[in-house]
């Protein structure tokens, strides 16, 4: 999706930040969107009220994409700012993740929402100290989608060009580990072999695929829908490759200075967090027209029905870390060359989030032994 093109000061001070690398290849961050006060025009309950808690205001940082709904949702629908009270509710919207990392790593941002990738990038190079994961919320929501004139089945992929969003995302490690299961051989860095492995940036996918010079693409929604609208045809749902159908598509952080600082808020923000995905959960078609028009607020249009709708119902929102499949995730990254193995001991801190679902009634969620010590 696109983000604004209107660059706001803060931008100015996070590109004047020293850029964290990257473990995965290049991922060639892009711009920040404008940051605003939560929610976005149309939205509900846009204003602090009350009692600020130990900090007069919290900056969240997401993409504005549907893999995100849950900080869509909680945005417009005044969720998260009501468990705010009088502490200020602000916004950064994100295209990419490594900008994302760069805007906690710089201050600007205090808690974002981001894929697994990412997190654990920040969280090796700055040796656990710059972030923590402390919830899930999303499952699901990648395809392999192709042009079923020149595909009809999984053995056809072998010899095709395949297109991922960036070396050594989440879907590009995805995508080569199901190479290695088949048996086919691809040079991770170059994304040559048996499969021609082809980074395209999500917003210039659907193009190259209707022009032909990509046979098809593992990506995830909304693009893998707006192929099918282009005559695509969905060939493998990830989901179905994980123990029950679940894996982690997007995560929760928090710097660890503000974590340490303003536990209050934190544990604020993941209250709106979960009230915002029962929420979903129990009003998916108001949830759904509320996140579109988040998304017409952020990047000028809303998604067509016949791209949204199956897109949404492929998205489960969880508070459930997922923490099993971050590790596999990593695992698989490092047996594709495209990671050091990573120390990953102490980068989800559930301590929050679990004290939320207690005092809500709900079940506690186990960190895979990768939680803080």
């Amino acid at each position: 999706m696109l983000v604004p093109a209107v660059l706001r000061p803060a931008r100015r001070r996070i590109a004047a930040a020293v850029a964290v690398p990257l473990l995965i290849g290049v991922l060639g961050a892009c711009g920040y969107g404008s940051e605003r006060d939560s929610a976005p025009k149309g939205g509900k309950n846009t204003t602090a009220q009350g009692k600020a808690l130990s900090a007069d205001t919290v900056r969240i940082g997401y993409f504005p994409n549907i893999t995100h709904a849950t900080p869509l949702v909680g945005d417009h629908e005044g969720i998260i700012q009501k468990e705010l009270g009088g502490t200020k509710l602000r916004s950064t919207t994100f295209n990419a993740g490594p900008s994302e990392i760069e805007a906690l790593n710089a201050g600007s941002i205090d808690i974002g929402w981001i894929g697994p990738s990412p997190a654990i990038n920040g969280y090796t190079k700055s040796k656990g100290k710059s972030l923590r994961i402390i919830s899930g919320s999303a499952s699901g929501g990648v395809k392999l989608v192709v042009d079923p004139k020149k595909i009809s089945s999984l053995d056809d992929v072998k010899g095709k060009r395949i297109a991922t969003p960036q070396k050594g995302n989440t879907q590009d490690v995805a995508f080569l580990n199901w190479i290695a299961q088949q048996g086919w051989k691809v040079d991770a860095q170059s994304g040559k072999g048996d499969v021609s492995v082809v980074r395209t940036d999500n917003k210039v996918t659907p193009d190259a695929f209707k022009s032909g010079s990509i046979d098809g693409a593992w990506v995830p929604e909304p693009t893998a829908s707006k192929l099918v609208s282009e005559g695509g045809k969905v060939l493998l749902d990830e989901s179905t490759l994980w123990p029950d159908k679940k894996f982690v598509i997007t995560n929760v952080i928090v710097s660890q200075k503000f974590l340490d600082q303003h536990p209050d808020v934190v544990e604020a923000v993941l209250r709106g967090s979960v009230k915002t995905n029962a929420w979903i959960k129990d009003n998916p078609d108001k949830a759904r027209d509320a996140a579109n028009a988040a998304l017409q607020q952020l990047s000028g249009k809303p998604l067509p029905a016949d791209i949204l709708d199956p897109a949404w119902k492929s998205i489960e929102v969880t508070d459930d870390p997922l923490a099993s499949t971050l590790r596999t995730e990593a695992d698989n990254a490092v047996k594709a060359g495209l990671l050091e193995t990573p120390d990953l001991s102490g980068i989800y801190d559930l301590t929050p989030l679990n004290k939320v679902l207690r005092a809500a009634g709900k079940r506690p969620f186990d960190a895979a032994q990768l939680g803080k010590q």
